[in-house]
């Protein structure tokens, strides 16, 4: 038991709360295009599933998801290892601490790598064929620290595949509707990114590692992250109008926006103290409290 709390602590798992939201929006949108919402097809895209069909595939997304994130976490931790043993704030973490080896961590990564391939498999094709492709994306931002500081996109660029990889679960096609809440997800992950990269200012300019907080100044990065929640706004209110979605949508999109805000008014480039709120708090509660009510809705509008 105490194994599996270590993992769970090398992947941080309660972080998990980001992006499964979304997946799971995704997900339901995708259902509209099922049987289960449609009793008579009228569209081309219409897609006949049954219950079964669709709980098996619900599993297997939420096993895809858990594996991605697992494997991309736990390889950050395995490639940041001397980093992490120098910085004070991370010193404590798994690997550098011995809790967990640096071996056993990779091992870790290519277990869960196998296991999400082996998932996307059962779900269809297209999923299948685009899992390497996925997979290359979510490892290879813990490259990008090294040579840019966009490494914050690439990050986001990783989490947004959640709610178009869901959608592609049920559907096997691209939609618009997905691939605007994933765009909201890339400037969304982006934004807090790069406040959650404000602690570290000092040690990454001290390393050469590259963050826009480490080439800009806490204040400069502060401004961008606030254009990239604009941005994701944006993004988050023409799914709304594209989707012709209903008023407990609208509300979700307030409460989403809201908590945008309010992590803005909290950190400020002299006060730092209240980051990980922004961080995890107000962005957790935005994504689940976003989630609900786009679900709500969708379930009430069909």
């Amino acid at each position: 038991m105490t194994t599996v709390k270590n993992y769970l602590s090398l992947v941080k798992f309660s972080h998990t709360i980001f992006a499964m939201p979304f997946a799971l929006i995704g997900f339901v949108v995708a259902l509209t295009q099922t049987d289960i919402f449609i009793q008579h097809a009228v569209s081309p895209s219409f897609i006949s599933l049954s219950k079964n069909q669709l709980f098996v595939k619900f599993f297997l997304v939420i096993i895809c998801m858990v594996t991605a994130r697992s494997a991309a976490m736990a390889f950050n931790r395995y490639l940041d290892r001397s980093f992490d043993a120098k910085n004070p704030r991370t010193a404590i973490r798994e690997i550098p601490k011995g809790i967990i080896s640096a071996n056993s961590a990779l091992r870790f990564v290519i277990i869960n790598c196998l296991v999400f391939i082996t998932a996307t498999f059962f779900i269809n094709s297209i999923c299948f064929y685009l899992s390497p492709v996925a997979l290359f994306v979510i490892l290879f931002y813990s490259y990008t620290k090294r040579f840019t500081a966009l490494c914050h996109l690439v990050l986001g660029i990783g989490l947004s595949l959640a709610p178009i990889g869901a959608y592609l679960a049920v559907t096997g096609a691209f939609a618009w509707l997905p691939i605007l809440f994933s765009l909201a997800v890339i400037f969304w992950v982006s934004g807090f990114d790069i406040i959650f990269a404000l602690q570290d200012v000092g040690f990454d300019q001290s390393q050469k590692l590259y963050s826009i907080p480490a080439l800009l100044g806490i204040e400069k990065a502060l401004r961008v992250s606030e254009l990239l929640h604009i941005t994701s706004t944006v993004c988050i209110i023409a799914a709304g109008i594209y989707g012709a979605f209903g008023g407990l949508y609208w509300v979700g999109v307030a409460v989403f926006v809201g908590m945008l805000f309010y992590q803005h008014t909290i950190v400020k480039p002299n006060d730092l103290s209240k980051v990980n709120i922004a961080f995890m708090t107000a962005n957790g509660f935005a994504s689940v409290v976003f989630a609900l009510f786009v679900i709500a809705d969708i379930i009430v509008m069909n």
